[in-house]
């Protein structure tokens, strides 16, 4: 299905308006913290209180003299200019979030959308994790005009890719308890519980989050399998074929949720996303079922690729990531002419 013009005109909109929003909290979330003077030893220093994975933290920034009552004076005058523009650019995007409703731009589930934030505020998103699965077709189809069938994007799960050997830093909203995936899907919903298998999570409503990783190679490599190293948090288990999304390029857009709000996503690049998923529906091993659904994602993202990215050329030599022959096997569905907003139908 092809987008209006006033579609296209507020998706814009919203990207432009959220990126000034995300540019705001990242400043405003520099000031987290307090920063005050305190007497030590009689003599009264600058000190700066903060709290890092959970553990309260103090620097001292100087005994107190002109130029330590400036830097606090910048300190706190910096801190409200950073909340006053933080909220304008709320309002902004909760107006925004009306019009896009208005117009039925809204695609990604909410319950969805309300993790990859958290997963982003958290500071993960892009830096150890990624968006893999049916859900990052909203981000391909965002900076589009057309948007996939809802078929074959309808969804009551999230898969996450961990990427074990990247240097994570984990922010919480609570910065007085050091952070967990669970405790951080109990933020968007109290629900959320760990699955037996220890990998998944879902709440009342049957939705399921799934932390999933690349298998190790060599099997001995010593690396995380959870994020926190809690041994109560989710522990991403190893999946064949995942390593060929790990090391490929990453896409970053802003979709809309269903209730007009914007969320970023970060998932693998649409090329090597096709290329995956017709590897998958090839796999004997996997359900009749789950590879038709592959089977057509792959071919509806290659087409939207062929003919709605053209500054993504399918150019094999880019997927190297891919082991040769499961990039050539994949070759004819980036030749195709249709259109993915007409090749399906169901």
């Amino acid at each position: 299905m092809a987008k209006n013009q006033d579609q296209i005109k507020e998706s814009v909109n919203t990207q432009q308006r959220y990126g000034v929003f995300l540019d705001a909290w990242k400043r405003k979330e520099g000031y987290k913290g307090s920063m005050s003077f305190g007497k030590k030893a009689n003599i009264e220093y600058l000190l700066r209180d903060y709290y890092d994975n959970g553990v309260r933290k103090q620097k001292v920034l100087g005994q107190r003299s002109p130029e330590t009552e400036k830097v606090l004076a910048d300190y706190l005058a910096g801190r409200e200019d950073a909340e006053q523009r933080l909220k304008a650019a709320q309002a902004n995007v909760a107006r925004q979030a009306g019009i896009n409703r208005a117009l039925g731009l809204g695609r990604v589930p909410a319950i969805g959308a309300k993790i990859i934030r958290a997963v982003d505020k958290a500071g993960l998103l892009g830096k150890g994790v990624k968006v893999i699965g049916t859900n990052a077709m909203f981000a391909y189809e965002a900076i589009t005009e057309v948007y996939f069938p809802q078929s074959v994007t309808s969804t009551e799960d999230i898969d996450m890719m961990f990427d074990a050997r990247a240097k994570i830093r984990f922010a919480s909203a609570d910065e007085t308890t050091a952070p967990t995936i669970i405790g951080l899907l109990q933020q968007v919903d109290r629900s959320f519980i760990r699955a037996p298998n220890r990998f998944s999570a879902n709440n009342n409503d049957g939705y399921i989050v799934d932390l999933v990783r690349p298998q190790i190679n060599p099997p001995w490599k010593d690396l995380p399998s959870s994020i926190s190293n809690n041994s109560d948090d989710l522990e991403a288990i190893q999946i064949g074929g995942l390593s060929w999304h790990e090391n490929a390029p990453s896409f970053e857009a802003v979709a809309i949720d269903t209730r007009g709000e914007p969320v970023r996503i970060v998932a693998p690049d649409p090329r090597a996303f096709a290329v995956h998923k017709h590897w998958l529906s090839k796999q004997p091993d996997r359900r009749p079922d789950k590879r038709a659904r592959d089977r057509c994602q792959a071919a509806l993202v290659a087409a939207m690729v062929a003919q709605h990215m053209p500054h993504l050329p399918f150019d094999p030599d880019q997927m190297k990531s891919f082991p040769r022959k499961v990039v050539e096997d994949a070759a004819h569905l980036f030749a195709a002419s249709a259109d993915p907003a007409d090749q399906f139908s169901f």
